[in-house]
């Protein structure tokens, strides 16, 4: 058990900013957050380029932020997590670029980049087995499809190149020397094989088949031989040239890193409520930003078709983890609202301390009384929406697929936003449903409760709509900074405060409260009834494209 005054540093690197945390030890408790933005460059549709330099610089003022006028010795331990981008660098460590316009220190292929589509295509089409542990289709989110692209399209790049890292690996390299890489990512994003210990490691065939053989060279230096489990020490501590740039202690712990939306998964899992099942299993946690994760734990493996995993280890040690995620979520809210022309009257008409959608959820109040309606939900009868805008990442795995909307009219009114803004709100959450449809199907039937985290969370009918369509409780976090205390959690373990992942977790975890369904809603089969219109809605996309194509 940890000493209430000891603390550590979780980092959480995401897609538009880099964020520090100081973190209570013993319970979890953030202390103080610092932000600072990071730069992204769209040379082209589809490209997100990123800088590791700029994206270290943030992290350096984050936590030094953070632990100023706090000794050093009191601080035990950092750990770091990031968007599954990927970082390119030379023999000598400097950025090499991914850009087609050649910038030198655009040396980041941001996760969101969905660039080397083509490569996904090409590998999907070879059909290699470790694509089972991906739901049967890689994804142009990933890194060999990306690598791939680098290859083809940036040769000089790819031969400058001699370190290809997940962006969590990078920030651990950083702070330590050390090449290691996370079993997080690699298994997550770049086909690592974990869980069978006579399969496991890196597939060579694999490599060989997609025309990425220059990868096995000198034991596969280049993408990582070393491999730890989130939470494991990290070489030797902060090195003396990181510690002087983070403010901390030369020696301090480093944990293995995770991936942003596993580090909020790892602060999720382990909060408490009243009458909630506590078993990591019960529970599908829901990483809500810009874009969604659904991560779901299991004790067996299950393949689940369009759904990412069965990953061994990935975000809790010796746990089978299923993950699923819709591709824009915050960011499709934010742009539904931003593109209506009714919003800049709306923005007028705010409170200084006032959100958007806090107004929006009062005017749909406002509607649902003067139309009689027994649930604001019922405002969107005839609206309906299929949400993905940036392509669908699970259960369909198809990165070409569109937004669609029926029922719109010649409204441009407040209350017209309003009621698209809920409709899309409604749509995301019929998303999990169908994300839940296939784990089901896939033989993962223990989900007991939701769990959500993300800004997302603090939306009150945002929340409730999810309950209401999941037929689920959903479990709100007290502690906000769900990715940052997953951080937390694995620093904490690797300065050895505490024996096991899965005790930190529930040792620093905290409490959650809790939002139920509306009976009344659930008993109207309303959201049933969209749900079905939801999934024709998929169906129709693509009957509108064979015609087209025929």
């Amino acid at each position: 058990m940890a000493d209430k005054d000891v603390f550590v540093v979780g980092v959480d690197v995401g897609t538009g900013s880099a964020r520090a945390a100081l973190v209570s030890a013993a319970s979890g408790h953030v202390r103080k957050v610092a932000v600072r933005a990071t730069r992204t460059w769209t040379p082209q549709p589809e490209y997100f380029q990123q800088s590791t330099e700029d994206i270290w610089s943030a992290v350096c003022a984050t936590v030094k932020e953070v632990t100023q006028n706090v000794p050093a010795e009191l601080v035990k331990g950092i750990g770091f997590d990031a968007t599954c981008s990927l970082a390119v660098l030379d023999k000598n460590h400097l950025p090499v670029t991914v850009s087609p316009l050649g910038e030198t220190e655009q040396n980041v292929i941001l996760w969101m980049d969905h660039r080397a589509n083509s490569e996904a295509a090409h590998i999907n089409s070879l059909k290699p087995d470790v694509l089972r542990y991906v739901g049967g289709t890689i994804s142009p989110e990933m890194q060999t499809p990306k690598l791939l692209w680098l290859k083809k399209n940036l040769p000089q790049s790819w031969q400058t190149a001699c370190h290809f890292m997940d962006l969590p690996d990078f920030l651990t390299w950083k702070a330590t020397g050390s090449y290691s890489r996370s079993l997080c990512s690699l298994v997550c994003k770049w086909t690592y094989k974990a869980g069978d210990k006579n399969k496991e490691g890196w597939d060579e065939n694999y490599f060989k088949s997609i025309g990425l053989e220059d990868l096995l060279e000198d034991n596969y230096a280049k993408i990582g031989n070393d491999v730890l489990d989130p939470g494991t020490p990290v070489g030797k501590g902060l090195s003396d040239s990181a510690a002087k740039q983070l403010g901390l202690k030369p020696g301090t712990k480093v944990a293995t890193s995770i991936i942003d939306a596993h580090a909020g998964g790892v602060g999720l899992m382990g909060c408490n409520a009243e009458k909630i099942n506590t078993d990591f299993t019960s529970r599908l946690a829901l990483i809500s930003g810009t874009s969604t994760c659904h991560m779901v734990l299991s004790r067996d493996l299950h393949f689940v078709n369009g759904l990412w995993g069965p990953y061994w280890s990935a975000m809790v040690p010796n746990l089978w983890l299923t993950e699923g995620g819709q591709t824009c979520t915050g960011h499709l809210i934010d742009h539904i609202i931003n593109t209506h022309p009714a919003t800049p009257s709306v923005r007028s008409k705010l409170r200084p301390t006032e959100h958007i959608q806090q107004y929006l959820n009062g005017v749909l109040d406002r509607l649902a009384k003067q139309k009689n309606l027994s649930n604001l939900s019922f405002l969107t009868k005839h609206l309906h929406m299929w949400p993905d805008f940036h392509g669908n990442r699970s259960p369909l795995a198809d990165p070409t697929l569109l937004g669609m909307l029926s029922g719109l009219t010649l409204a441009k009114n407040e209350e017209s936003l309003a009621v698209l803004y809920l409709t899309t709100i409604q749509a995301l959450a019929y998303g999990t449903k169908h994300i839940i449809t296939a784990l089901v199907g896939g033989g993962i039937t223990t989900i007991q409760s939701v769990l959500l985290c993300g800004g997302l969370s603090r939306n009150s009918l945002f929340v409730q709509v999810h309950a209401d369509v999941l037929g689920l409780p959903v479990l709100c976090a007290r502690e906000p900074e769900s990715v940052l205390l997953g951080s937390a959690v694995l620093a904490a373990y690797s300065a050895g405060i505490y024996s096991s992942v899965g005790e930190a977790m529930i040792a620093m975890g905290g409490y959650a409260d809790v939002v139920t369904p509306n009976e009344q809603v659930v008993e109207s089969r309303f959201h049933d009834k969209k749900f079905e219109v939801f999934m024709k809605m998929f169906k129709d996309q693509r009957e509108y494209r064979d015609i087209m194509e025929s």
